[in-house]
């Protein structure tokens, strides 16, 4: 597939105004200037255009239900805020495609009437927050923020931190200046989002989507996909494989291929345990599951969750329970202790894990995992805990004899025994 998004990734300045239009951007803006709203958003649904955070809620439709008569002003973020551990695809866009970002942030902001948008991007990308504000003031000198109803504003605004901003209603408490929890519902943000006014939330890679989307049209970008997947898709791999990194491919290619292909296989003498498909917060696929399209659909369909398509790739010289200790230790650490289920839930799970690590655990500390997970994940507030527990319940099946191994010998069983 020729490359879309990571066109300019290697450009030795990819915040280059005039090195991007000779390859065709902002193509899509000026198709879209010329186009009632309502028909943008037509052609972002019909194109099949999917949340890329980690919801894969499809784009148009979360458009749509905003509604045309929303009260204005109306704002527009984009989630630039990729604190999931795994996941380093923004960060490729930021860095290397500063310019599809902002040519989509114009087209969702004509689409949707807004005139103040904002590039909400984590703190620890600072100096990628410095190389889309190059290209933010380039496009502004060549006068491509004026759109048909008045000139765009568009912000960038460098967050504090904390897993918990990229929640979509956080997001909007961290830009107000306020401890970023994440807010009740209803109201949406669509309706009451920043500043009370309505509000949409939209992950970078589904923005740096619609340039091309515009430009192209909706059945070229439903047709760059396989096994039916819809437009491309920005797959990153780590871990233990030969050539960790992030991969352009058709939305559908599946994992096998992702793995072997073009990550390059496991490193000499590793062999493949598992993998957590979406970022930390998903459930694992096993060696069975290598055929499987990722898509948001056929990843669903055996049990996990595609989510960023953030490969976390675990062989078989790690230890299980300490591979999900490390997971749980971030999450925990990352509560924002505004729910009773989260704030202490979360500490419970990482010391029965850290128990059972240390050799110190018993089959009724295992059984007690399970129960944590049933009872933390519909009681709390936002999303944070029921993903944090996704590899932690999932890894109670997968790897049940890891788990039983520690109790039996009263060690890890992959940690060597001093002579």
């Amino acid at each position: 597939m020729e490359a879309i998004l990571s066109r300019h990734f290697h450009d030795p300045d990819p915040a280059d105004l005039r090195v991007y239009e000779r390859a065709g951007g902002y193509a899509g803006l000026r198709r879209a200037i010329t186009m009632d709203p309502a028909d943008i958003i037509a052609e972002v649904e019909k194109s099949g255009l999917r949340g890329c955070g980690g919801a894969g809620f499809p784009t148009g439709l979360k458009w749509r239900l905003r509604g045309a008569d929303a009260p204005a002003p109306r704002y527009l973020v984009c989630n630039l805020d990729e604190t999931e551990p795994g996941s380093i695809k923004d960060r490729a866009l930021l860095f290397g495609a500063p310019h599809h970002l902002i040519e989509g942030m114009l087209i969702a902001a004509h689409a949707l009437g807004v005139r103040h948008a904002i590039f909400f991007v984590r703190g620890e990308y600072a100096a990628g927050a410095r190389v889309l504000e190059r290209a933010l003031q380039g496009a502004w000198e060549a006068g491509l923020l004026r759109l048909p109803d008045g000139d765009l504003r568009l912000d960038i605004h460098l967050s504090l931190g904390r897993y918990i901003c990229g929640e979509d209603s956080a997001i909007l408490n961290a830009i107000e200046g306020k401890r970023p929890n994440p807010r009740k519902k209803p109201p949406h943000i669509s309706q009451q989002g920043l500043w009370q006014q309505p509000t949409t939330v939209n992950n970078a890679e589904s923005i740096a989507h619609l340039p091309g989307i515009l430009a192209q049209g909706a059945d070229w970008f439903r047709g760059l996909g396989v096994h039916g997947g819809a437009g491309s898709k920005l797959y990153s791999v780590c871990g233990p494989a030969q050539r960790p990194g992030v991969f352009e491919l058709p939305m559908g290619t599946t994992a096998r291929e992702i793995l072997y292909e073009h990550a390059g296989g496991m490193r000499a003498g590793r062999n493949l345990r598992a993998i957590l498909p979406g970022g930390s917060s998903t459930p694992f696929l096993l060696p069975e599951h290598l055929n499987t399209p990722m898509h948001f659909d056929a990843v669903a369909k055996v049990g996990s969750r595609l989510g960023t398509g953030g490969f976390i790739v675990m062989d078989d010289r790690q230890c299980p329970v300490d591979f999900l200790l490390a997971t749980t230790r971030f999450f925990a650490r990352e509560s924002c202790g505004f729910c009773t289920p989260c704030r202490e839930g979360l500490p419970y799970v990482r010391w029965l894990l850290e128990r059972i690590e240390a050799g110190e655990g018993d089959t009724e500390e295992i059984a007690a995992l399970h129960a944590l997970g049933a009872q933390i994940a519909p009681n709390s507030f936002c999303a944070l805990a029921p993903g944090a527990l996704m590899p932690v319940l999932s890894g109670l099946h997968a790897f049940a004899e890891d788990f039983l191994d520690h109790v039996r010998q009263k060690r890890c069983p992959y940690r060597k025994v001093a002579a």
